[in-house]
């Protein structure tokens, strides 16, 4: 029977685990999560997808309580700059295209140019116009994790990881903080216990490995090989800098701002009290040097006397994450970049298919093949979405030109960008439980990169193309409604933690009450 577990490791990854597993299973299972107090959270990106909300909602932790002590904001998308020629932008917005009842699919006749010279992602959502004017993506009265538009959130990683924390404890979660020193195997392979330097040796039923880059279960004790892709995803190096915003009004953008430079591109995340930024490049095109040159000169005047953090990355994947009675997530498992938010998207993924395959009665060779089945193929479809963000462009620095050059693309990308150019992608192209990424996305990022527009001609196109006009046309007015009802995105924050701190008081109020 599967009665102990053990979560090696804290971070967004082991919190995340521990109070997810807690809220599933209750007291019918021992949770103990052990990591050394001075290691802290890597804390890349600091973004995630929609997918968090339900994550959040389903661990019972209140919105508002998030936003205050994650010190979160709302993210709606990804703007890219510069990333086709070097003066151009595109947007991916969380919202899918607009599809009323009885109306027609708007894909086929953006592709036949019924919207002008509008960009795909601003012709069929309202999104983009709603970050553009710094709105937030819902209203004070729309509830806990529901919203008129698609988001996700920015947040501190480390304040995060915090607040999983104290809820995971909450939840009955052990706590030890202590250093782990070596792993001891069992004579049939298996680990028997995780060696710590204070409290001895610890024993558990499940292992579960979120020691981040360090992989000490699964890697240094278990060794399961790490598949490299670094042949395809160049960038192997962040360098990072949190910036204080200049005054408390200053405005919040409500997407991620991702900027291409010369070897690689910047993050720039505004969270409640700072901006994160940092440089993602490869190594291999530029040095620390000049990457740090470029990393100040996006960041300004704000960034001048401010330690920039090195943040070297091991690009790729386990090619077993559970081996025997040990399981990796987060970092552990693997890593590509922090583009597209990824990394937190893989933990999320990793911890709801645990909580589903959970080997209560203690046998996990069949469910290990399954699981590793599974996020090997999720990972190899990550790095073929992200592969498409640099392969498209026509800038013409040596990073590009080397992402251009079809040598560097897998097989499954080069085939599906040689069907596509005939036509558009679409829901056959995926398997919804493989691929984190929807038809939509790749529509996005497609044609936000300048694809060929391409669409084989349709039975009954012509007589559906005056409704597909007027779609445009109410995507655009109604847009303008949107921006008028939607709260500034800085505002609308201040506002919730407002009412956070007011339940608070009200909260401790009572309770002292009762207390007397």
């Amino acid at each position: 029977m599967t009665q102990r577990i053990l979560i090696v490791g804290g971070g967004s990854a082991g919190w995340l685990c521990a109070a997810y597993l807690a809220k599933m299973f209750g007291a019918t299972k021992e949770i103990t999560l052990v990591e050394a107090p001075e290691i802290g959270a890597i804390g890349v990106g600091e973004g995630s997808f929609p997918s968090l909300r339900a994550t959040l909602a389903a661990l019972g932790i209140p919105e508002a309580e998030f936003i205050r002590e994650a010190s979160a904001t709302f993210k709606q998308g990804i703007s890219f700059h510069n990333w086709v020629h070097g003066d151009d932008h595109y947007f991916h917005p969380f919202s899918m295209p607009s599809q009323r009842p009885g109306a027609p699919e708007l894909l086929p006749y953006w592709l036949q140019g019924l919207a002008g010279d509008t960009p795909f992602a601003e012709a069929v959502t309202m999104q983009k116009r709603v970050v553009d004017a710094q709105r937030a993506p819902k209203r004070i009265g729309d509830g806990d994790y529901n919203g008129p538009m698609n988001y996700a959130y920015h947040f501190d990683a480390a304040r995060f990881a915090g607040l999983l924390a104290k809820h995971a404890r909450k939840l009955g979660v052990r706590h030890v903080q202590d250093h782990v020193d070596g792993v001891q195997l069992g004579h049939d392979g298996a680990i028997a216990s995780v060696e710590t330097r204070e409290h001895g040796a610890l024993t558990a039923d499940l292992y579960i490995d979120c020691s981040g880059f360090r992989a000490l279960l699964i890697g240094g004790a278990l060794g399961s090989p790490f598949h490299s892709v670094s042949d395809i995803l160049f960038c192997d190096t962040a360098l990072a800098v949190q910036v204080p915003h200049p005054a408390p009004d200053t405005p919040i953008a409500s997407a991620t701002i991702s900027t291409a430079h010369e070897a690689g591109w910047t993050w720039d995340i505004g969270l409640q009290e700072r901006r994160g930024i940092g440089y993602v490049y490869s190594s291999r095109h530029t040095s620390d040097e000049r990457a740090e040159q470029v990393l100040r000169a996006y960041a300004g005047p704000a960034a001048d006397g401010l330690k920039v953090r090195k943040i070297p990355m091991r690009v790729g994947y386990r090619e077993q994450h559970w081996i025997k009675n040990c399981v990796a997530i987060g970092l552990a498992g693997g890593f590509l970049e922090p583009l597209e938010a990824s990394g937190i998207g893989l933990v999320e993924t990793a911890v709801h298919m645990l909580g589903a395959l959970f080997p209560h009665n203690g046998e996990m060779a069949p469910l290990a093949r399954h699981f590793n089945q599974f996020m090997g193929e999720r990972y190899a479809r990550i790095v073929d979405f992200i592969k498409l963000h640099y392969c498209l462009s026509q800038r013409r620095e040596q990073f590009w030109t080397d992402n251009c050059d079809p040598a560097s693309w897998s097989d499954s990308l080069r085939d599906k960008l040689a069907m596509w150019r005939c036509r558009p992608p679409q829901r056959m192209d995926f398997l919804t439980d493989l691929d984190m990424y929807p038809p939509t996305s790749w529509q996005y990022v497609l044609y936000g990169m300048g694809f060929p527009k391409a669409m084989p001609p349709l039975p009954g196109m012509e007589a559906l193309a005056a409704a597909a006009r007027q779609e445009f046309a109410n995507i655009a007015a109604v847009s303008e409604r949107a921006v008028a009802d939607l709260p500034d995105h800085r505002a609308f924050i201040a506002q919730l933690c407002q009412h956070e701190n007011a339940f608070r008081n009200d909260f401790h109020a009572v309770r002292a009450t009762i207390d007397r």
